[in-house]
């Protein structure tokens, strides 16, 4: 796959990849038609090729920041970005958008945003689910605190190894709610699950979903949905209207793609990765046709096939946890001997920086997904009307 990781490539030059061609004679004509555009055609072109350059920038991040919350934050701000200039272009254009058939390709765009919105909230119960997991890894690293001591005892592995041992119920018991085959192995914990409820309530969170979705729905399903009823316009369909109709199109692919890509990082309700193509005519295509072969690759890693998420630090939780429960499970005897000392002080460090990660990034994860679930929902609900403003 050729490399992206160049992030000064020009769009021309991307151009020059779709095979469009970069010679000086092109070039001029191009500039010289452009300047013979319509305003609209102008504005239309102009927003394709920023939503080339959003997703440019996110397929040029480096490995490290890939799939991290700060990179899903920086997606997310990317869809907004696109999701305003599309309401623009909205607005601006009512009175085309309201005549067949751009009026029927407008209406099932938002029938697609009923089910982002859903897709919105199961996301939004997953970051809840991995804010719950990161207090349970504070408690395994506060158990171990040994600022007040100069050695660690066999008080401290009690209490680390019971910490532990809660963390795995709830995350075995989210396993379950998303038809993991992990979910068989919380029965041998011989425990319930009250007092996961009982902590998920008091933060204002009742159990996976029950608010927003019933139990029988899930993440992929809605999303193979969207994705199956996303076709590129035809030309002799829409004639004069075509590239309003790409733009429509453009902006339910950009939806599609962002949930697919947050729900594959995110843990969620029956959330698995399933395949679609990426159409290759438009000049966007590109940073998303290198995205969704990235994904997919992370996603196909041994390491990463049974995790409840594909994000970074999902990853990093569950390296310290192995990590931790490893050296919990090896000390037999006490005390400890400097080396043993050491790799606890050591593994504890690792786990308090990915808490911290989470605690400082999830917030802000959050707080732009309720963004997008408004953005959707105002989007919606404001060109319902003027749709049917318009064409009564």
């Amino acid at each position: 796959m050729p490399s992206t990781s160049s992030s000064s490539m020009s769009f021309g030059a991307f151009r020059s990849i779709l095979g469009f061609g970069t010679d000086h004679n092109q070039v001029h004509t191009e500039e010289v038609n452009n300047e013979s555009k319509s305003p609209l055609d102008r504005e239309l072109e102009r927003f394709q090729d920023q939503v080339f350059t959003h997703f440019h920038t996110l397929s040029s991040s480096s490995p490290d920041e890939f799939l991290s919350i700060d990179w899903i934050s920086k997606l997310l701000d990317a869809y907004i970005s696109c999701q305003e200039d599309f309401k623009v272009i909205l607005i601006n254009n009512s009175e085309n958008l309201s005549k067949p058939p751009l009026d029927k390709l407008l209406t099932e765009f938002f029938d697609r945003s009923i089910k982002a919105l859903d897709i919105c909230n199961a996301v939004r119960d997953g970051i809840e689910k991995v804010r719950l997991w990161c207090k349970h890894l504070a408690i395994v690293s506060s158990a171990f605190d040994s600022k007040q001591r100069n050695t660690i005892g066999e008080g401290q592995f009690r209490r680390a190894r019971k910490a532990l041992t809660d963390l795995a119920i709830v995350m075995l018991d989210d396993h379950k709610e998303s038809g993991s085959v992990f979910s068989h192995r919380n029965r041998s914990f011989g425990r319930p699950n009250k007092g996961k409820d009982l902590n998920q309530r008091k933060h204002g969170h009742s159990r996976s979903l029950s608010w927003s979705v019933p139990n029988s729905w899930s993440a992929t399903k809605q999303l193979q949905s969207m994705s199956n009823s996303l076709i590129p316009p035809r030309a002799n369909e829409f004639n004069d209207n075509y590239s309003l109709a790409n733009c429509v199109f453009t902006m339910g692919f950009v939806l599609m793609f962002v949930l697919w890509t947050v729900v594959a990082a995110i843990p969620c309700q029956d959330r698995g990765l399933f395949n679609f193509s990426i159409p290759r005519q438009f000049s966007w295509s590109t940073p998303f046709y290198f995205l969704h072969g990235k994904i997919l690759d992370e996603s196909k890693k041994r390491d990463r096939k049974n995790s409840p998420g594909l994000l970074t630090e999902i990853h990093q939780m569950e390296k310290s946890i192995n990590l931790i429960s490893d050296l919990v499970d090896s000390v037999h005897e006490f005390p400890l001997t400097e080396e043993q000392q050491k790799e606890v002080k050591d593994g504890v460090e690792e786990l308090s920086l990915v808490c911290n990660l989470c605690k400082n990034g999830l917030d802000t994860l959050d707080f732009k997904l309720r963004e997008v679930f408004r953005k959707v929902m105002y989007c919606r609900t404001e060109g319902l009307g003027n749709l049917t403003t318009t064409q009564s």
